[in-house]
């Protein structure tokens, strides 16, 4: 599907000094409360805060979780009056045929879904089952669940991600929505072999060569495709924005009870924090942004309520980061870490002619002002910290 150019959508001027920020603040305008979301993969790093800002927004929610154990664990961890405005619904796995035809069912009934649910895998046993069947097919099925049995809904976000934008090792110089990366996408599946190997060395977000990033990009870029030729196609009552984000830090979930479950974008971080760095500083290649887990949940939950959002895909990104950009942050947030950390003298390796980035569509159409990475780091680290000690505490 050609994606419209958000600056011709509903006649919308390209001037950016004429846009201004008056897009967001009709936008802002619309009453955000009262409104029920299905969110699925909700006890997911990015999900956990969207849900976060949905409640903050008002509106009533229901997760969907591959268990009734997560559901349960997720519901303890809210607070108050927040758990009367949330309930969960159980779906085992997403690439099942009709997996969603229950969930999103509901009376009354919705008026959005903000699909995270995500293939991204940190041990992939089977590429097609673990990859590229939940990026596809979860993406697809739940689509046609709606269009089937929810005509309530009226927007549908997506979270995809900087892999369907990006063209490492080849990077251009300056990326925004309008990109996507140069994959085949007509080539046979990979072989399993190949996946493993792709799945041990990039970490889904983090992509030390060319082959494995291109086979953890594609199931990305396939998911985000269908999603838009399904609108073209089946046009549907609904509209669609897909939400890009790149390497994403933040604060772990709060249901967390072990530093294995922390999401993988947040590894580096972890590793500092546990020593895992302290003889030998990680390399950063190949994707040099950031963007803090808070601005992606706000961006997710705009994209809901600004109306000129609809049909758009945004690239969510902060800034540039490094490992030792990082690692610095942490040394003065945190001096009691010092001996965990890497070498003072390790090498910054963010590249002079590093590729830049143009956000300008998420500031003027959805308001969002991006943390900066010191910003982003020092709570992320403070809840590794607070992890580390429930985790003591629960095995003492």
């Amino acid at each position: 599907m050609e994606i419209p150019d958000w600056r011709e959508v509903d006649g919308l001027s390209s001037d950016l000094a004429i846009l201004d920020f008056k897009i967001f603040e009709m936008g802002s305008q619309i009453p955000s409360q009262g409104g029920k979301v299905l969110l699925t993969g909700g006890s997911g790093f990015i999900a956990s805060h969207v849900l976060d800002t949905l409640l903050d927004h008002g509106f009533k929610v229901v997760v969907t979780v591959r268990s009734e154990e997560k559901g349960r664990k997720l519901l303890e961890s809210l607070e108050g009056p927040l758990k009367q405005a949330v309930s969960f619904a159980v779906v085992p796995d997403i690439a099942v045929e009709h997996a969603f035809d229950q969930a999103i069912q509901s009376d009354p009934p919705f008026d959005f879904v903000v699909h995270t649910a995500s293939p991204c895998h940190n041990n992939v046993q089977d590429p097609y089952r673990d990859m590229l069947d939940p990026a596809i097919r979860g993406t697809s099925g739940m689509l046609m669940s709606i269009k089937e049995y929810s005509p309530t809904v009226k927007r549908v976000v997506i979270t995809s991600s900087a892999a369907a934008i990006l063209n490492p090792p080849n990077h251009a110089k300056l990326y925004d929505e309008t990109m996507w990366p140069d994959i085949d996408l007509n080539r046979p599946n990979p072989a399993p072999d190949m996946f493993y190997k792709a799945s041990k060395v990039g970490q889904c977000q983090n992509f030390p060569n060319i082959a494995g990033r291109s086979l953890l990009a594609r199931p990305q870029v396939l998911a985000e495709r269908a999603a838009w030729d399904f609108v073209q196609n089946e046009k549907p009552n609904f509209d669609l924005v897909t939400i890009n984000g790149t390497f994403t830090f933040g604060p772990v979930q709060r249901q967390l009870r072990s530093s294995a479950g922390i999401n993988l974008s947040n590894r580096p971080i972890v590793d500092m924090v546990l020593g895992r760095m302290k003889d030998k500083i990680a390399p950063t290649a190949p994707v040099y942004t950031y963007v803090d887990v808070e601005d992606v949940a706000l961006a997710h939950v705009r994209s809901l309520i600004v109306p000129e959002a609809g049909n758009n895909r945004f690239y969510i990104v902060g800034g540039h980061w490094s490992t030792k950009r990082v690692a610095d942050i942490i040394r003065e947030s945190h001096p009691e870490l010092k001996e965990m950390l890497p070498p003072d003298d390790s090498a910054d390796d963010l590249p002079d002619d590093v590729y830049q980035f143009d956000n300008t569509k998420s500031r003027k159409i959805l308001g969002l002002e991006y943390k900066g990475l010191k910003e982003s780091v020092v709570p992320t680290v403070e809840s590794i910290l607070r992890l580390q000690k429930l985790e003591a505490s629960e095995a003492a």
